[in-house]
């Protein structure tokens, strides 16, 4: 046991330098130039809420997405999905379920699902359609496992399969998050937060439509233009994310909870930033809650985000928990987004 968390500990002290270690350290940003941008929606009403400032808090089932070093202090099992109508009219959902199996650690599964309606197929002879629909989607489904390995320190790790796909052509890949959560008794209760998301291996789109038939070469006898050839496509990486997060409860009483929290981002696709959020609460029954992400980013859009939370232990028992979470995000010049999360422990 002793050399297992002396390995995990240095896995926890080596993640600041494997993300910064990412191209995405240069000056220049690479915005557009990753697969699966799907991995960085935002996942779970309350983080959203929150600005997204949420990877030192991982307190319910969205921390499967946030941090899944948070599913390691559950007690009870908990399932939560959420629904959002993202721009461009797409639909982003996640669900994901924490079953704890006391000193075993917690385990978990996840799915995240950007989904589109069907388009007309247009070429320049028919751009009015061709008669056919073409479908886009990505997915991902992952499978955690979090620890308590002290007190106050706690790991977590989810293996994810991703997969794009767009009318006959998809690619896929395999990734792996990482997540740790150090509580203290600074500031009353100071805890901190770091995730490393989406390490893995690079995504290629292939399929049919990346075969064709031509002529080699027409001055070669017996040439035809039925030889077949397969369109050789690019790779690309998956969004790497480094996540560095504080939080603490400024007020905590019977009545009324206070909590305020910061998180630095460093994308592989992007500059870094700052989200910052806050939730008041009233005995632990309403949850009011405020945030702003992108901060220091000079072209983000929008970036001001607002949510509140309705508990309920009364609807089925005094051991079901009903969690219901409502969060509204600014996105500039592209609208905004509403998202709704469904919650139970039980």
């Amino acid at each position: 046991m002793t050399s297992l968390r002396s390995v995990l500990l240095l896995v926890v002290l080596v993640l600041p330098a494997a993300a910064c270690a990412q191209p995405g350290s240069q000056e220049v940003a690479k915005t557009g130039t990753v697969a699966a941008p799907f991995l960085e929606i935002p996942a779970g009403a309350a983080a959203m809420g929150m600005g997204t400032a949420f990877v030192s808090i991982a307190n319910d089932a969205s921390a499967l997405y946030w941090n899944p070093a948070g599913a390691a202090l559950f007690t009870q099992n908990e399932i939560v999905a959420n629904h959002m109508t993202w721009i461009a009219d797409t639909r982003f959902d996640f669900a994901a379920l924490a079953i704890p199996l006391g000193d075993v650690g917690t385990f978990g599964l996840s799915f995240t699902s950007l989904s589109m309606d069907d388009m007309k197929v247009r070429t320049v002879d028919q751009p009015e359609g061709t008669g056919e629909y073409f479908s886009a989607g990505d997915i991902a489904a992952g499978l955690s496992y979090a620890r308590q390995l002290s007190e106050r320190f706690s790991v977590g790790f989810t293996v994810k399969y991703i997969q794009q796909s767009i009318w006959h052509e998809s690619a896929s890949a395999f990734a792996l998050d990482i997540g740790t959560l150090f509580r203290t008794d600074l500031l009353g209760g100071l805890v901190v937060g770091a995730s490393l998301s989406n390490f893995g291996t690079s995504m290629r789109l292939d399929g049919r439509d990346t075969r064709q038939f031509g002529r080699v070469d027409d001055t070669k006898l017996g040439s035809n233009d039925q030889i077949p050839s397969t369109i050789e496509m690019e790779s690309w990486d998956l969004p790497l994310l480094f996540h560095l997060g504080l939080s603490f409860n400024p007020v905590k009483d019977d009545e009324y909870r206070w909590t305020v929290a910061v998180d630095a981002l460093h994308p592989s696709d992007d500059y870094e930033s700052l989200s910052v959020g806050t939730e008041l609460a009233f005995r632990e029954f309403l949850c009011v809650r405020a945030g702003y992400h992108s901060l220091f980013l000079d072209e983000a859009e929008g970036g001001l985000a607002l949510g509140f939370g309705l508990t309920s232990s009364m609807l089925f028992s005094s051991m079901t928990i009903v969690r219901l979470d409502y969060a509204y995000n600014d996105m500039g010049r592209l609208g905004g987004v509403n998202m709704i999360s469904l919650g139970i422990r039980f």
